[in-house]
């Protein structure tokens, strides 16, 4: 196992959805999603993310793509439309997550120096 970034195995894009931010976490290989699925809970994100989300993180499963979806509740201050926040559509919540670090078995970080 080593301790990286998120981001050395999967990509991310985030957005907005009212007051909530939505995030997408996109394994790098396909062997990585089910690590992903695994580790990557919702009880983690929510801790990670604590000083952005204020509310309740979902989390969706798309094995067809080998992504998992988190919805970020009330982490956008009221929305795009009304908050002050610099960040009110979320766009920069999916590097913030991908900055996260976690411990990865070097046989999946291989697959992901391969690919």
């Amino acid at each position: 196992m080593r301790r990286v970034k998120l981001i050395e195995i999967a990509h991310g894009r985030s957005g907005d959805k009212g007051n909530g931010s939505n995030v997408g976490i996109i394994a790098r290989h396909p062997k990585i999603y089910p690590f992903l699925k695994e580790r990557l809970t919702e009880i983690r994100v929510k801790e990670h993310m604590k000083n952005i989300c204020k509310g309740e993180v979902e989390r969706y499963e798309l094995p067809n793509i080998g992504a998992l979806n988190f919805i970020l509740n009330e982490s956008l201050g009221g929305g795009g439309t009304v908050s002050l926040k610099l960040d009110a559509q979320g766009k920069t919540h999916a590097s913030t997550l991908l900055r996260m670090e976690i411990d990865v078995p070097e046989e999946l970080l291989e697959l992901v120096q391969k690919h």
